[in-house]
């Protein structure tokens, strides 16, 4: 399936990277004030992994253990997502880890602070920074955990429903895996299909290594 001009999602319309490095965008990201989510967050949690890393994942935001520890992906869905990277033979220190929105969104509830799902501004405001990490890196491939990150990539034109499984042809940038976010099995664990929904994801994410390896 491939992606027609004037279809493109925020990141995709951005107009790329204005630093050499990523620990140069990095520092340039930590003092962040596009949108008012650096107000309530920790920190900035910038993407994670190689310049030179040939697949990046992307997911919407941090939780709230990646925004006190300040890395991607290292509180129970990234846990559950190195989990099934494993099982689809996926090497994630080879992967490059980041998320659409790098601030944490969430509301106060006595002393928890549940995930809030970003806005369509906060996720547009956000873009610029996927986008120069995108040019940094050049990767073969894009995986797009969920619709908050495909949603980023793509705007409204596609679904995460409609387009699973599926890798994405883009004109003006590499292809794109669209896939259900590691956060929808955790909810789904207790459900009778819930074998199922993780074999699906699992499935999903091996097609990484059969693109990778025709590429």
């Amino acid at each position: 399936m491939t992606i027609g001009h004037g279809k493109f999602g925020p990141a995709l319309e951005q107009e790329g990277a204005r630093a050499a490095t990523l620990p140069d965008l990095r520092e340039q990201a930590s003092g962040c004030h596009r949108c008012d989510l650096y107000k309530a967050a920790t920190q900035l949690v910038f993407g994670e992994g190689a310049q030179g890393a040939s697949v990046v994942l992307v997911g919407e935001q941090p939780g709230d253990r990646e925004d006190i520890a300040g890395r991607p992906f290292v509180g129970p869905a990234g846990l559950l997502l190195n989990e099934c990277l494993h099982e689809a033979g996926v090497d994630r220190s080879r992967c490059y880890v980041t998320n659409a929105v790098k601030h944490f969104k969430f509301q106060q509830r006595g002393k928890r602070r549940l995930h809030a799902k970003p806005n369509a501004d906060e996720i547009q405001r956000c873009a610029w920074w996927l986008a120069a990490e995108l040019d940094l890196i050049h990767p073969r491939l894009v995986v797009a955990l969920g619709g908050t990150a495909l949603y980023t990539l793509f705007g409204r034109s596609v679904s995460v429903t409609k387009a699973r499984g599926q890798i994405l042809q883009v004109p003006t940038g590499p292809p794109v895996l669209v896939t259900v976010h590691p956060s929808y099995l955790l909810r789904t664990q207790k459900r009778p299909d819930a074998e199922m929904v993780r074999h699906q994801f699992v499935t999903d994410l091996h097609q990484i290594v059969q693109f990778c390896t025709e590429a």
